[in-house]
């Protein structure tokens, strides 16, 4: 009987301390902007305001000799959505644009463009980009390579020329076949709206607690640690589940990013995230006792790791050793990779359920961690 009115006041403490800090939340403003407005913000950066696609490339195209041929690959660079073209007759006319930036690239035929063509030589172009941009000079690189080949097929086709014996190969992207940067990136900046809300808001709550003198109020009641952190995990858990669901919403009617696998295990993927998110930012608040310093903690562990290592923005294979083996321990990088999974190819176990154990292992060790440093510091 003893141990059974133990667990009813146990349950009770906590159902008390969930509804304490449900009223607590919300009445205060800064919970609302953490979980709303920072998301609306990080999703309207991330989906608009950065791209990797490059639609308008200035190029300035000089001709040296006007032939039927050299105006049919004009027409066809500027027939394109890709190229923004300017005309010349001399090289020299594009060098002070293209130094200052006012120009992506340079496409050079030569004088004898027509006569190589017309006696079935190699008829090359030249390509002059800024290597001050690699990424820009890649793209204009590539984008010219393909109008180029384009234009050579559809000349083959006009002239009824049949090439027997080469290799024909048809190009096709999986999942994405727009090729749109956005598909990714949207996912992405979602995993950083998780782990910014969970690990700043359970970290701002405590810290509160702290500054207003509430804690010592707290700590005079019979509520024991286990009891205290389930408290402020619920509703801040809570929260967090609404703030993917207004993400999931913007990324579906305002992005138009497919979601290709269930809602129900992006539910419970998310889900298990938001324990590691929440987890680190209790574990953040027994070391900060000011808002102000729990902020610059969880930015430092939490976002920025989450921005540079988990794999949607940089290339972590790239990085070197050290820094491969330190993306090993960011959550943000397991969560980015379901997160793509589910959006763009589907309920794919093989990649969901992995990620999900690590993040579970992780949840369990940052739990354990913060109940054993809140009792050092409770106590």
């Amino acid at each position: 009987m003893s141990g059974a009115r133990t667990s009813e006041g146990r349950w009770r403490r906590i159902r008390a301390l969930i509804i304490k800090e449900t009223l607590q939340v919300a009445r205060d403003p800064s919970s609302f902007v953490v979980a709303f407005v920072l998301p609306a913000l990080l999703l309207f950066l991330f989906g608009f305001g950065i791209s990797f696609d490059a639609t308008r490339l200035k190029i300035g195209l000089v001709i040296e000799e006007t032939t039927p041929a050299a105006r049919d690959f004009l027409s066809s660079l500027a027939n394109t959505p890709y190229f923004d073209v300017h005309q010349a007759w001399d090289r020299r006319a594009f060098v002070d644009d293209l130094a200052a930036g006012r120009l992506n690239g340079v496409i050079v035929l030569a004088g004898d463009f027509a006569d190589r063509l017309a006696r079935g030589d190699t008829a090359g172009i030249q390509v002059i980009t800024d290597g001050s941009d690699p990424n820009t000079a890649g793209l204009v690189e590539g984008y010219v390579q393909g109008a180029w080949a384009s234009w050579l097929a559809q000349r083959a086709v006009g002239a009824d020329v049949t090439a027997p014996g080469q290799i024909d190969i048809q190009s096709r992207f999986w999942f994405n076949p727009e090729l749109e940067s956005a598909r990714f990136l949207v996912p992405g900046s979602i995993s950083l709206i998780q782990m910014m809300i969970g690990s700043l808001l359970t970290a701002l709550v405590v810290s509160r607690e702290w500054e207003r003198g509430t804690m010592e109020a707290l700590l005079a009641t019979p509520v024991g640690v286990f009891e205290f952190i389930v408290g402020k995990l619920v509703p801040n858990f809570v929260l967090g589940m609404f703030a993917m669901g207004v993400s999931v919403l913007a990324s579906l009617f305002v992005f138009n990013i497919p979601l290709r696998g269930s809602i129900t295990a992006l539910a419970l993927f998310t889900a298990v995230f938001l324990g590691v998110a929440l987890s680190l930012g209790l574990l953040i608040s027994t070391v900060a006792r000011t808002q102000f310093i729990a902020s610059q903690i969880a930015m430092l562990v939490a976002f920025l790791p989450g921005l540079y290592f988990s794999g949607f923005l940089f290339e972590v294979a790239s990085m070197p050793a050290p820094l491969r083996l330190f993306a090993r321990i960011v959550p943000a990088g397991y969560y980015v990779r379901g997160l793509q999974t589910i959006f763009l190819a589907g309920d794919i176990w093989a990649v969901i359920l992995p990620a999900s154990g690590v993040l579970l292992l992780m949840s369990a060790f940052l739990f354990a961690l913060t109940v054993w440093n809140t009792r050092q510091r409770l106590d």
